[in-house]
């Protein structure tokens, strides 16, 4: 049986820290030969040597935020542009342009292949309009909490500071069309991929439209 994609074939996958994404993205890519596009991943090549943001942002920074191989320090960037909000608004005006743009022109070279975007700010940056619907990875606080130390070794300061900073459960379930729960069992979660792409219009069985 041959799964391709259908008239909706951009998927936004979106959710809070520790939700288990990249599980997520891992099984649309193998099992489903999607496409997976990171917006952080993409912002990060875009910001190394040579890259469209690397330069503007050089001019707005300085080179005292730079590593000696001349790639952003990105604790040094943070702690600059997050104590100086027009700072900050100047690289979000460099960065997010450049990622939409990026984003795009891959979603066009993937050609028939499902896309799948990853991002967990997708719902506010502007990325909604290239997405065919966003669906929302769920996982309890509690949970997020044992697998960032677990597999992260994230302190607990640092998981509360990390989990302040982003949007809450009632943000992403409002925002969203889809919800996958991500809690305890993968293969649970995975079964919820398969019946959403299909009730979604993302997948179709070609033979059976050819019978």
């Amino acid at each position: 049986m041959e799964i391709r994609p259908l008239k909706k074939r951009v998927l936004g996958i979106t959710g809070g820290v520790g939700a288990g994404k990249s599980m997520i993205l891992a099984y649309l890519q193998e099992k489903y030969d999607a496409c997976v596009i990171s917006c952080d991943q993409v912002g990060a090549e875009l910001q190394r040597p040579g890259g469209a943001c690397y330069r503007p942002m050089l001019e707005l920074l300085g080179e005292d935020v730079l590593r000696p191989d001349k790639t952003f320090d990105r604790a040094a960037v943070a702690a600059r542009v997050f104590a100086d909000e027009e700072l900050l608004r100047q690289i979000n005006g460099i960065v997010h342009p450049m990622v939409y743009q990026e984003v795009t022109e891959r979603i066009r070279q993937a050609g028939d292949r499902l896309v799948v975007i990853e991002s967990a700010l997708l719902l506010d940056a502007g990325n909604r309009d290239i997405c065919d619907e966003i669906w929302y990875v769920f996982a309890s606080e509690e949970i997020r909490k044992q697998r960032l130390k677990k597999d992260r070794g994230y302190s607990d300061e640092r998981i509360r500071s990390v989990m302040q900073s982003q949007q809450d459960d009632r943000y992403f379930r409002s925002g969203c069309d889809f919800v996958i729960d991500n809690n305890l069992d993968p293969d649970f979660a995975c079964r919820q991929i398969d019946k959403g792409l299909s009730e979604h219009g993302f997948m179709y069985d070609r033979q059976r439209e050819q019978r």
